[in-house]
């Protein structure tokens, strides 16, 4: 049988809401970069993933991505995604 499809929900600590859906991928964590360019401007980059694992994963990736493209500071945070 198919998984039924889902709502899933992301509440960052700032407040922002992010929904994912309808998906039956069995996403559990959702992350996101905001990231501050030497120009002054910020990038917001964002996904999902299947575990906490995955997702704190991400955190190495992003921290040679700084230094690959110059940022000059990023901030990296994982929620837990609630079905809704």
């Amino acid at each position: 049988m198919a998984r039924k499809k889902r709502i899933l929900t992301a509440t960052m600590a700032d407040g922002w809401v992010k929904t994912i859906g309808p998906t039956n991928a069995p996403f559990t964590h959702f992350w996101r970069i905001v990231a501050q360019l030497q120009n002054g401007k910020t990038e917001v980059f964002w996904g999902h993933a299947a575990s906490l694992k995955e997702a704190t994963g991400k955190k190495a990736a992003t921290q040679e991505a700084a230094r690959q493209r110059g940022w000059t500071a990023f901030s990296f945070e994982v929620v837990a995604l609630e079905e809704g």
